[in-house]
């Protein structure tokens, strides 16, 4: 079983995915963010260092699937490759942070990516609002992020609900995480647990 955590930037998905693995005893695949060696750099000048750190991405989590299908084990996993070319680089060729021809290039090698790639079984869109992204952004206080635009955020947003509005991969479960707290309220996270688990009868 390969479920995936999809949502913007401080929406819980690190988080939450560290607690399914433990709470189902799966496989954990979290997003290379510490050792990308483009992040920083990035949020400092978007237009530089937006197609070397979308390449890094993509790359990066091409090879997760890669080793997720090749273990044939159960798995949770923090963001997926479509959100790489679907949100992030698109956000970046529509704000005109990234070029055209760079865009372009990169989205062929998505598209060849791809082709060798079995979408997650079950992806979870964890959907929040501005004011819980920020106070989660600044509640783990990451040097980096300290120079994300609101604005920057809100066009996320807008992409992740334009993308799973459209996604049919495979099967969705959106959960709005504006009023939950999975860390602090063990009753949240078994909300969570149990919608989860309502997915995955309906998938063996």
């Amino acid at each position: 079983m390969h479920i995936a955590i999809v949502g913007n930037i401080g929406a819980g998905k690190t988080t939450l995915a560290t607690k399914l693995s433990q709470h189902f005893k799966w496989d954990l695949y979290l997003e290379s963010v510490d050792n990308n060696p483009y992040l920083k750099d990035f949020y400092e000048d978007m237009e530089r260092w937006a197609f070397h750190l979308q390449v890094f991405f993509l790359n990066s989590r091409f090879s997760q699937v890669q080793q997720i299908q090749a273990n044939g084990r159960s798995v949770i996993q923090d963001r997926t490759i479509y959100e790489d070319a679907h949100i992030f680089a698109q956000n970046l060729h529509q704000s005109g942070m990234m070029s055209t021809r760079d865009y372009d290039n990169y989205f062929a090698l998505f598209q060849s990516m791809i082709s060798m790639v079995k979408a997650p079984d079950l992806i979870i869109y964890l959907k929040a609002d501005l004011p819980k992204l920020i106070g989660q952004i600044e509640k783990r206080n990451r040097d980096y992020e300290s120079s994300i635009s609101i604005n920057y955020l809100r066009n996320l947003n807008e992409h992740y609900n334009t993308w799973m509005a459209s996604y049919n991969l495979g099967k969705q479960l959106v959960i709005d995480v504006n009023n939950l707290d999975f860390v602090a309220n063990p009753e949240d996270l078994g909300t969570i647990i149990e919608k989860i688990q309502a997915e995955l009868y309906g998938l063996f």
